[in-house]
């Protein structure tokens, strides 16, 4: 079955960068330089990037801009990335997240702070 997401114009910026490769899920994939982990998955065929934390349903992006959190990943062993809000790079490896992820301590902290900063 043929993706929904494509890169539509062959003289666009997306479509003339230089490729990278990135792992999804243990498959090479070979996406251009600058284009969103979101972008790049949705572009090569995948329906989903996480599993819900309640109903274990597959869920995959949909905002595109880092509101929704349907694109939470795993980026190299590290989990709830916003795979919408972070670009490739070549050897970049990217899992499926199953279900709820904890935060770590310095993630915690982190959240804290940002919440109160302003």
């Amino acid at each position: 079955m043929e993706s929904l997401f494509r890169i539509l114009d062959s003289s666009s910026t997306a479509a003339s960068a230089p490729g990278v490769t990135i792992r999804f899920d243990g498959k090479p994939l070979t996406v251009p330089a600058g284009m969103s982990v979101s972008a790049a998955l949705l572009a090569n065929g995948a329906r989903s990037t996480r599993t819900s934390a309640v109903s274990g349903a597959p869920r995959a992006p949909y905002c595109m801009m880092g509101v929704c959190f349907e694109c939470l990943v795993e980026i190299d062993g590290v989990p709830n990335r916003q795979g919408c809000l972070t670009s490739v790079r070549d050897g970049m490896e990217v899992r499926t997240q199953n279900g709820a992820r904890e935060l770590d301590a310095g993630d915690a902290a982190t959240q804290g702070s940002a919440r109160h900063a302003g």
